[in-house]
């Protein structure tokens, strides 16, 4: 067996989950098979990670940060908010439809989670990471188009997420890809409706992505 650091074998065994998962489905995936698709004996496993539960946690981390997309996506000259916008939109559903089989994962996980007395806390973490990254992604998309929100951050990130959750689930069981575009266009207009100019000179960092906030409500 190839000598590899706790990093490293970590990183091998939630790669054979993933495999496995799409292959086997989530409730087929045991500690057992991930070995076995690994190649390394059960005692990496209890090496690596405390429980399957913290190994599903590190799948649906590594499934979420590969399918981002760059935030700093290059922009013409001239392009507006609502052109920015889409453009970063759009290379995200592009790793969407690259990825459909590791999407249908983490749904799995989810209702797995959520099914299994004890497990619940799973599906709050895989959330509550979505609303953080979801968070942190809107924010570096708003330096990205030189843009502020006027909507308060939290809000806006679980708005989001909803919206493109639902999006990629709907997508997941139509394939429909004009209807899917046409709706991440919409709501590339309702992100451009909330945006406003970051104002020359203004603060970098996190502290120049919101403005004086509204509320999301009509």
């Amino acid at each position: 067996m190839t000598r590899l650091s706790a990093g490293e074998r970590r990183e091998q065994l939630a790669e054979a989950a993933i495999r496995v998962m799409i292959r086997d489905g989530v409730a087929e995936t045991t500690t057992r098979a991930v070995v076995t698709e690994a190649g390394v004996p059960l005692g990496a496993f209890h090496y690596c990670f405390r429980s399957k539960e913290e190994l599903f946690q590190t799948v649906i981390e590594r499934i979420m940060e590969r399918n981002l997309p760059p935030a700093d996506l290059a922009h013409p000259e001239g392009a507006t908010p609502y052109e920015r916008i889409r453009a970063l939109l759009h290379a995200y559903w592009a790793q969407v439809v690259a990825r459909p089989d590791e999407h249908l994962v983490t749904y799995e996980v989810t209702q797995y989670a959520l099914r299994r007395p004890g497990l619940a806390d799973l599906a709050r973490r895989q959330y509550r990471h979505y609303l953080d990254v979801s968070r942190a992604h809107l924010e570096s998309m708003a330096r990205a188009a030189g843009l502020i929100w006027t909507v308060d951050p939290p809000v806006l990130a679980r708005h989001g997420l909803g919206v493109l959750d639902g999006l990629t689930l709907t997508w997941l069981i139509d394939r429909d890809d004009t209807q899917a575009l046409a709706a991440l266009d919409e709501y590339a207009r309702y992100l451009a409706s909330v945006a406003a100019p970051l104002p020359a000179g203004g603060p970098g960092g996190t502290e120049g992505v919101s403005a004086p906030r509204r509320s999301a409500s009509p």
